[in-house]
């Protein structure tokens, strides 16, 4: 792959007309802005991340992760960049030294696809297809569409977000540009290579559009004619999956010390760990200049040290291993790869993110109603796409917006429809919804 082909401003659904531009943005900075101002990106402030929607204490939501994420995207896309730019002069003046824009755009977009309750959303509509009600429907389901069912993924539902036409809207759905699309896609295959982690980029009605992309780009096309398809990354995917590992594993601590599920002194131990002893000593010596004394504070400044750590290892990393990436040759993440100090240093946050935070009792609780919820809409919704004659089909169909194509004739678009409107749900609207048609919860007039 060559930098020069891979960075374009090419946009989907609009490749032929080009229209009038009245300021100075890039088309890449157009991108950041539609997503900013879209409904779907401010619904994330109703997502879930990690804990329960914030009570007493705040913490971490997608639209909150997502800004942040952004941010230490641009800082690594324009790292990059300008080491880059040293060793390819003739990268100077083009489109290349845009690529922090386009990392930062990607990564507000990143999480977009995430259905309500986060990877419990997921699970219950997997879940649903797998063993639940949905089994009946195989025989009526192409093998394809099966699979992506089966193996439901919000990175997936992101780049159809971005992309798929929806009922009444132009083709290409946000009309972005092919770089930003191809850096969103963490895995570039289909639902039939998802293998045991269940992971893939596009669904079957999304496939054509990623083929378009991915080889309007120069990307390295990995299976034969005839297979699924299947490429190798687009290699700013990688800095895109660094600014969201680093984000969420750090913060991550943070919240849990906000939450009193870690303590200060292991939590201190966790951020510190990232750096050998000198470099200790200077963070608390600069604790200790700077007057901080609150313990939420000093973990605060921690963090950031941690994040900057993080950051420019990850940049460093990818210059060092850009041939690699190039030929698509480059295994792993990032961060396996830094050096083995930080790199046991986040392995070893992980580890305890798991045992103590992931597996918290406020986590737990949160999936298992957001398991149940998910499951129950699931049931409910897609009986109306099944048998839109029934009467109660009826009516519930009249709650999808005119967005979602319910009422096509088509058995696969319907099905479809049901797992656009709930996967767009909130966690707010996906309870409120549950307890309507439970009987739960009625309308106050």
């Amino acid at each position: 792959m060559n930098w020069q082909q891979l960075i374009s401003n090419k946009r989907l659904g609009q490749e032929v007309r080009h229209p009038e531009r009245h300021d100075d943005r890039s088309e890449f900075k157009r991108d950041y802005d539609r997503l900013i101002f879209s409904a779907p990106f401010r619904r994330m402030q109703n997502k879930t991340q990690v804990f329960p929607l914030p009570g007493s204490i705040f913490v971490h939501n997608r639209l909150t992760h997502s800004l942040e994420v952004a941010s230490v995207g641009m800082s690594l896309g324009n790292d990059v960049a300008r080491v880059l730019k040293q060793h390819h002069p003739e990268l100077a003046g083009t489109l290349f030294e845009e690529i922090g824009t386009i990392v930062s755009t990607a990564c507000l977009a990143h999480d977009m696809g995430n259905p309500p309750f986060g990877h419990s959303g997921e699970k219950a509509i997997q879940a649903y297809f797998r063993e639940g009600g949905g089994q009946a429907l195989q025989e009526r389901i192409s093998n394809e569409f099966w699979n992506d069912l089966t193996h439901f993924e919000g990175n997936a539902n992101t780049f159809r977000l971005l992309t798929h036409r929806f009922h009444g809207r132009r083709e290409g759905g946000f009309v972005m540009t092919y770089s930003t699309l191809a850096s969103i896609v963490k895995y570039p295959h289909s639902s039939l290579y998802a293998g045991k982690k269940g992971k893939f980029g596009f669904f079957c009605f999304e496939e054509e559009y990623f083929r378009r992309i991915a080889d309007e780009l120069g990307m390295i096309r990995l299976s034969a004619d005839g297979e699924p398809l299947r490429y190798a990354r687009h290699p700013l995917v990688y800095l895109v999956e660094a600014a969201d590992d680093i984000c969420y594993e750090i913060m991550d601590i943070e919240d849990a010390h906000k939450l009193r599920i870690l303590s200060f002194d292991e939590t201190m131990k966790l951020l510190l760990g990232f750096f050998d002893e000198a470099h200790r000593q200077k963070i608390m010596q600069r604790i200790t200049d700077e007057g901080i004394t609150d313990n939420n504070e000093k973990v605060v400044y921690m963090r950031a040290c941690a994040i900057g750590l993080l950051e420019s290892e990850c940049a460093r990393t990818f210059v060092e291993n850009e041939q690699a990436i190039l030929d698509g040759e480059f295994v792993g993440s990032l961060i396996d790869h830094v050096s083995p100090l930080v790199r046991d240093a986040y392995k070893h946050c992980t580890n305890v993110s798991f045992e103590r935070i992931y597996n918290s009792k406020p986590v737990l609780d949160v999936e298992l109603s957001g398991y149940k919820i998910m499951e129950t809409l699931m049931e409910t919704l897609t009986e109306a796409a099944v048998s839109p004659e029934k009467f109660h089909s009826e009516q519930l169909r009249k709650r999808f917006s005119n967005q979602y194509d319910i009422n096509s004739n088509d058995f696969e678009t319907r099905i479809m429809a049901v797992i656009d409107f709930i996967s767009g749900m909130t966690d707010i609207f996906a309870l409120d919804i549950y307890q309507k048609i439970q009987g739960i919860s009625l309308p106050i007039v």
